[in-house]
């Protein structure tokens, strides 16, 4: 049952409700907390894409905990997780599966791939060639896969977690463009502060015994839940206006060659309202836009050769952005 809170504003009286996904939310992040040290924004970033159907494509080095947080996500949501090693060999039956021969009833059967499970983490996916990235778009942006002719939905909720170094540059296939914009968010994932490294050798006995016995505190119909909350967050014009005027200034920047696309407008909006709802409102303000502006946004603008050379890099574009675009007031 929601909880309704009552505001009063030059002696208006407004009803919110606290959602219900908010608690859930919390028992999330307080089961993580001795596992995952300064990982919650990937956590809410994680479990928002899920509640909004979208997908994340983690950048950052090797041995930041990319791989144990979706692992952990999955574990505490009762998921079912896939984690693919993406490697130059790998090819595209290798992911959404083939037909093979069943000698014992002497026909072909469809044998499915790892690619139907709820999370899939696809690890240094610049490592396959395109031919084999490209057969994640399918499952992607239809969520369904074609074995052969044989077209095959995929599991509800279904999130593509992707993770790439960017230091390497030998033996790795970028990324192009259209396939980046089929990623909701890029989260780009910096080591732990020293306190928090200096608290994850202290507890990494405890960590290893804690992940082991970590258990369930909520399942894919939260997942549906929280969906349902989504589609009754308020938006006032003034944030739909906010959004607007931040993609618009991507566009602008003297640094940018090409800014984001309605479709980072969209994102925003998405997932600015699961913000909401994770935080327990059911109206967006504008810390939410703030909050996913970045992710939503730095993947999808292309910069001049001559300011990349200079250090300019899409994360302060956006900073940049967010910082002269006026805020909507109250």
């Amino acid at each position: 049952m929601l909880k309704l809170i009552y505001l009063t504003f030059n002696s208006v009286s407004v009803i919110y409700t606290v959602t219900r996904f908010s608690a859930v939310m919390s028992n999330v992040l307080a089961s993580t907390a001795d596992i995952l040290i300064e990982r919650e924004n990937e956590i809410r970033f994680i479990v928002a894409s899920m509640i909004v159907g979208g997908h994340i494509l983690l950048e950052g080095v090797p041995g930041i905990a990319k791989t144990l947080t979706a692992r952990v996500v999955a574990r505490l949501f009762k998921l079912s997780f896939r984690r693919i090693q993406f490697t130059p060999d790998l090819l595209p039956a290798d992911i959404v599966g083939t037909r093979v021969f069943d000698p014992s009833r002497g026909v072909f059967v469809v044998r499915e791939g790892p690619i139907f499970a709820n999370i899939i983490l696809a690890d240094e996916i610049n490592r396959a060639s395109p031919r084999t990235q490209s057969a994640l778009l399918e499952a992607m942006q239809e969520k369904q896969v074609t074995i052969e002719g044989e077209t095959r939905p995929l599991p509800d909720p279904f999130i593509v977690i992707a993770t790439q170094n960017p230091i390497e540059m030998e033996g790795v296939f970028p990324l192009p463009e259209a396939q980046l914009d089929r990623f909701l968010i890029k989260l780009e994932v910096d080591y732990p502060s020293d306190a928090g490294l200096r608290e994850i050798l202290k507890k990494i006995d405890r960590i290893e015994a804690a992940l082991e016995e970590l258990r369930p505190v909520a399942s894919a119909q939260d997942i549906f839940m929280a969906r349902e909350e989504v589609k009754a967050v308020r938006v006032d014009d003034a944030i739909y206006d906010y959004i607007v005027a931040i993609v618009r200034a991507t566009r602008e920047h003297p640094a940018v060659r090409l800014g984001a696309s309605p479709r980072g407008g969209i994102a925003i909006l998405k997932l600015a309202k699961a913000w909401a709802v994770m935080e327990g409102r059911n109206y967006v303000v504008p810390d939410d836009v703030k909050a996913v502006a970045k992710p939503s946004l730095i993947h999808r603008i292309i910069l001049k050769p001559e300011y990349e050379f200079e250090g300019v890099t899409a994360s302060k574009v956006v900073d940049e952005v967010l910082k002269s675009v006026e805020v909507p007031r109250p």
